[in-house]
């Protein structure tokens, strides 16, 4: 039993909601007249092919809700009303690790079979995991022009450290190896003087071998030791143009299965090494080569690409046709000059990784593990035969459980982590072919979803129909599904009537509210409309009032070119609404690399950004000079990554927003230019730093220092002897002041004193108030002794 999630049951709901509320019956507004129309009404519409329905009941539609049928009198047995069904054919289980096991699962389910009737849908979801040590094939592809001369000496050095290190993401690694230059014919070789053909470095003084197309040289092998001695046999060549033929080796590489070796059951990695750019389809012309690569391999028993001067370069488009069939990741391994131009090629191709290689190739180790970490860290589901009439809607649950709408990719993924996608598949038309089916696959996977449609768009009853039946008036039309299916000429619910019958009360049954007969669209005959054919379109209904070219247009198109006019009103296609179909609902396309809706700084209107940050632009409003710089983008994520706080952490968007790797650092050191220093104040008061950098595969990496600098607690005794020394000093210097004040006071009052000493009138030897220690008294009656 399949379970609907909560917004379809939401939609069927407000749909009956809208009849309810206006009264409508879409089965019978449309003026179906055979049960195959009836079906393509609305997946609600059912058909009574009971023959005296349309006879006993008065007034009664022959297609119209189920309820209303059975209650106008259809017998359940002669009911039309096939369902939408959804049935699981195969589902394994996803596998946990590769190694030791036979056969790996990566994708559940893995097939499944839908019925669908017109405009209606079944909703499934797949789910998809990257195994642990899943084996890999890498084949390394190199430019062996003369330009490329320290490259492939490096790699005679590189090849062991190679295999060892690509050994830790994976125990079970093959590795072959191929060289290409250019088509050895004029104008891209050189062919004058004559001995430049057996050595275009002639003029160097250095021994090439000739030019050559592309050459397979070791089969993809796990003995190490077999690629290193191939390499250090080779020699470079020299072609005479800039752009080399590396796309035709590309393409060799990838079909010639056989001989390149790829497993079924392994990862399939494809690194092309340049320094210049490659000829594409089309540039054959300037050699007279004019046949199209037909895509199929032609290396012969020599190992050499033998339809190289005959058949042009490939396209873009059937590399990439050829890639996404043979499971093959395509790594650009380029120099800095022609960085961008394979950057561009790499959006063209899914699955496709770039890095910039330096000048003698040292770096090559690095890249390929950088590359292949970003593409397994990438699940990105392809659609292979997906029938016209078929619509599919996606939508991602990647690893923090959030559904992200109209999307399905997800990104910074681990080994062993599943994601999950949800899938509408709806049915928008009839295909002559009732049964088809498509492929749902990861880019890089072998593992596929394969879907198979039933379109249910014809009645079971439309095989049991008999022609010139004497139902329909002595055998004048087929009876099928309960109706006459008349004759050319002839008319009436059982052919009654043949063209030219008139009769004034047939006249009035055709004439509508306005009083136009058959809307002024149409002939009445035999009480009946004939809508008129005309050049716009058709016109139909039981007064000819229905058409299918009324509806509103947007920039001259009917519905906008996304749906279909009914009656007036614009069907639209799904992922598109409003009257006229022009606003779109799917939300992918306002996505940033990120991940994030319009970059955080707008809204997605109609499939569009609509940026409401001041300063923002772009089509996911990505640009903006005046927003936060990186180190305040990026500090959110240091929160949330590192410390398991924050708004990210909070409102549980941090796995899909910071998708940055975490290396803890006892300090910062200098790692690229690129590398931006940041600093931070926490919630803590803390100074956080981190060093933000990003590689040239994407990678991006915040080195994170463990300990930041926060401030220090007190220290209680050491707070306890500084209030006392405080104390103490205050006292003392208390102390020191009062006297202070006291012996300036006592010395002011001093010198006072003396000045008053230095201005009296008197001194200590004259002093009046002195009495000696005797007395001298005269004793007035002492008369004296006269003798």
């Amino acid at each position: 039993m399949t379970v609907l999630p909560a917004f379809v049951w939401i939609y069927y709901l407000l749909l009956l909601i809208t009849d309810c509320v206006l009264g409508s019956n879409i089965c019978t507004s449309r003026g179906a007249s055979t049960c195959q129309q009836c079906l393509s009404v609305h997946r609600s519409c059912a058909w009574c092919f009971q023959e005296e329905f349309g006879l006993n009941s008065s007034g009664a539609s022959r297609c119209d809700l189920r309820r209303n049928l059975i209650e106008a009198g259809c017998k359940k047995g002669a009911l039309e009303n096939p369902t939408s069904q959804l049935l699981v054919k195969e589902n394994r289980p996803l596998s946990d690790k590769a190694s030791g096991a036979t056969d790996v699962t990566q994708i559940q389910p893995q097939k499944l079979h839908i019925t669908l009737r017109p405009d209606d849908s079944q909703h499934f979801t797949l789910q998809v995991r990257q195994v642990e040590d899943y084996p890999v094939d890498l084949y390394y592809l190199m430019d062996l022009s003369f330009s490329m001369k320290d490259d492939l000496s490096q790699l005679v050095i590189l090849g062991k450290r190679l295999a060892e290190e690509m050994s830790k993401t994976t125990s079970n690694l093959c590795m072959g190896f191929g060289a290409f230059v250019d088509k050895p014919l004029s104008p891209y070789m050189y062919i004058s003087p004559p001995e430049a053909v057996k050595n275009p470095c002639y003029s160097f003084q250095y021994k090439c071998q000739p030019q050559f197309g592309y050459r397979h040289i070791l089969s993809l092998t796990e003995e190490v030791r077999r690629f290193t001695e191939e390499v250090k046999k080779q020699k470079v060549s020299r072609n005479r143009d800039t752009p080399e033929g590396g796309f035709d080796a590309i393409l060799q590489a990838a079909v010639c299965k056989e001989k390149i070796g790829w497993r079924p059951g392994a990862s399939h990695l494809l690194v092309f090494t340049t320094d210049a750019k490659s000829h594409i389809a089309l540039d054959g012309r300037l050699a007279g080569i004019v046949r199209p690569n037909d895509g199929q391999c032609h290396v012969g028993t020599d190992n050499i690409y033998n339809m190289s001067t005959t058949m042009d370069y490939p396209s873009l488009a059937l590399i990439t046709e050829k890639m996404s069939e043979n499971n093959i990741n395509l790594i650009f391994a380029v120099t800095e000059t022609v960085l961008p131009l394979y950057k561009n090629y790499s959006d063209l191709i899914p699955g496709t990784a770039v890095g910039l290689l330096s000048e003698d190739s040292h770096n090559v180790i690095q890249l390929i593990q950088d590359a292949y970490a970003k593409i397994r860290s990438k699940v990105e589901l392809e659609l292979l035969n997906v029938p016209e009439e078929l619509s599919l809607s996606f939508s991602a649950t990647c690893l923090n459980g959030e559904v992200i709408p109209g999307l399905r990719s997800c990104s910074g993924l681990k080994r062993g982590d599943t994601v999950s996608f949800s899938v509408e598949a709806r049915a928008r038309g009839c295909p002559k072919e009732k049964r088809k089916t498509f492929t749902i696959k990861p880019v890089g996977f072998k593992d596929t979803l394969q879907i198979t449609v039933h379109f249910e768009c014809e009645c079971k009853c439309q095989a049991r129909g008999q022609p010139g039946s004497p139902v329909c008036h002595h055998g004048n039309g087929t009876y099928e599904c309960g109706i006459c299916l008349c004759h050319p000429g002839r008319l009436g619910p059982r052919c009654e009537c043949a063209e030219g019958d008139y009769g004034p009360g047939e006249q009035d049954a055709c004439s509508g509210p306005n009083a136009l007969v058959c809307g002024g669209r149409g002939d009445c005959v035999c009480g009946q409309c004939v809508c008129r054919s005309n050049d716009f379109g058709q016109v139909w209904g039981k007064r000819c009032e229905c058409d299918d070219f009324s509806c509103l247009r947007y920039k001259g198109e009917l519905c906008s070119g996304h749906g279909i006019c009914s009656c007036g009103f614009c069907q639209c296609d799904p992922d598109w609404t409003g009257e006229n179909c022009n606003c779109s609902s799917r939300t992918d396309t306002c996505m940033s690399s990120l991940g994030l809706l319009c970059s955080g700084r707008g809204q997605c209107v109609c499939g569009m950004c609509e940026c409401t940050q001041p300063g923002a632009y772009g089509s996911t409003c990505d640009k903006c000079p005046t927003c936060p710089d990186a180190c305040s983008m990026k500090k959110d994520c240091v929160e949330c990554q590192h410390f398991k706080r924050g708004k990210f952490f909070e409102d549980g968007s941090c796995a899909r927003i910071c998708r940055d790797e975490i290396q803890l650092v006892d300090d910062l050191v200098f790692h690229d230019k690129n590398a931006v220093n940041c600093t931070y104040k926490d919630e803590e008061d803390c100074v956080q730093r981190f060093q933000y950098y990003e590689d040239n595969s994407g990678k991006s990496v915040l080195y994170v220092v463990k300990e930041p600098d926060c401030p220090k607690g007190p220290d209680i005794l050491v707070v306890l002897l500084s209030v006392a020394g405080a104390i103490l000093v205050l006292g003392l210097v208390s102390l020191l002041i009062w006297k202070l004040l006291v012996t300036i006071n006592d010395r002011r009052e001093f010198a006072k004193f003396e000045e008053e000493r230095a201005q009296a009138k008197w001194d200590t030897g004259h002093n009046p108030l002195y009495k000696g220690a005797t007395s001298t008294f005269t004793n007035i009656t002492y008369r004296g002794n006269k003798e």
